[in-house]
């Protein structure tokens, strides 16, 4: 079975009010790429994944006039994709959606939340990931309330084999210091921004924990804004987020595996892999992270699964296809993040 995660950047403007695909010249939310351009690279990497379920991130809004379900069901239809049926869990007010899309024939799924609804804090059980968490961010003593901005999507899966196993999609907190008037502001809202994406972390690493101590096979997967070298802050705070997730320095048992991970902040290799690619363009170049994970329960890494990051320039496979590499270059700012297992 072939599972991914992919960041569609802003998947949701090539829809108008009603959720009707636009296929036409208008600009999309890419730079100098039009909608009709966007949504047909997104076919050919679509199509070339050929995935069995695909957590997409950044999915459509989901809206009174526009539902993210029945965007992304007609996104399949239009492109003869085998991940035709779609699903949903928690709504945001972001217009940037978790959603699963997936093959009916090989997995049925079920939107599943666990934890009690409302507040939790950050000694005891993990709440629901539409409610709040309560944590000491600044160690002083009183308790934060931290909320998820996207509520990870929380799934009940089945493979056609009759394997059960959880997936839990997930687009954590931007640390950028959006709104910065000088450095000073980028500074506080940089070191703000990373508490928070920590108290996420460790709220979804408490989570993790809950499945793994009843013995469940778990996938967690998505765009985690986190990644070894993303900013100065990092030594500040002794881990990073994803670190945190993986359980990184706790008992075996304990923890999820993701090669990338493994190979980034191993420093096994002095060449990174990468999942995404930004220009900077007060730098006039490209700018490349390790952003997007599929970790895996010890279990599942028992199954010899295989990860493959789609990058045009990196995987020789896609950049021998001139239209694919062309088709992953301008569908979005993130590459595909793929594993191959045997459910």
């Amino acid at each position: 079975m072939r599972i991914a995660t992919y960041n569609v950047e802003w998947f949701t403007n090539l829809f108008d009010r009603n959720g009707k695909l636009l296929e036409d010249g208008g600009w999309s939310a890419r730079y100098n790429v039009t909608r009709a351009d966007q949504l047909t690279a997104l076919g050919i990497v679509f199509t070339a994944m050929d995935a069995d379920a695909v957590m997409v991130i950044e999915a459509p809004d989901d809206g009174v006039r526009h539902r993210t379900v029945d965007q992304l069901e007609t996104f399949a239809a239009r492109y003869s994709l085998r991940c035709r049926k779609a699903l949903i869990g928690h709504a945001n007010e972001t217009q940037q959606e978790i959603a699963l899309l997936y093959d009916p024939d090989r997995l049925s799924v079920e939107h599943d939340p666990r934890g009690e609804a409302g507040a939790g804090s950050g000694d005891g059980a993990a709440p629901r990931f539409d409610g709040s968490f309560r944590i000491d961010l600044n160690i002083d003593g009183t308790l934060d309330t931290v909320e998820f901005s996207k509520p990870p999507l929380e799934i009940a899966a089945r493979s056609a084999a009759g394997i059960a196993f959880r997936m839990i999609g997930v687009h954590m907190k931007s640390k950028a210091p959006h709104g910065a008037l000088n450095e000073e502001q980028a500074r506080r809202i940089a070191i703000e921004n990373r508490r928070k994406h920590l108290a996420q972390s460790i709220w979804l690493r408490r989570r993790v924990l809950e499945h793994l101590a009843a013995g469940e096979s778990l996938m967690v997967m998505g765009d985690f804004n986190d990644g070894p070298g993303l900013d100065e802050y990092e030594k500040l705070f002794g881990r990073s987020g994803v670190e945190i997730v993986l359980g990184w320095d706790e008992p075996r048992k304990e923890r999820l595996f993701d090669l990338n991970a493994k190979l980034a902040f191993g420093k096994l290799l002095s060449a990174m892999p990468f999942t995404a690619r930004f220009y900077l363009d007060q730098h006039g170049r490209y700018f490349n992270a390790l952003l997007d994970y599929i970790m895996v329960s010890p279990d599942l890494r028992g199954r010899n699964p295989s990860w493959r990051i789609w990058h045009p320039f990196d995987d020789p496979a896609c950049y021998r296809v001139p239209e694919l590499r062309e088709a992953l270059l301008t569908a979005s700012d993130h590459f595909p993040v793929t594993i191959d297992i045997d459910l």
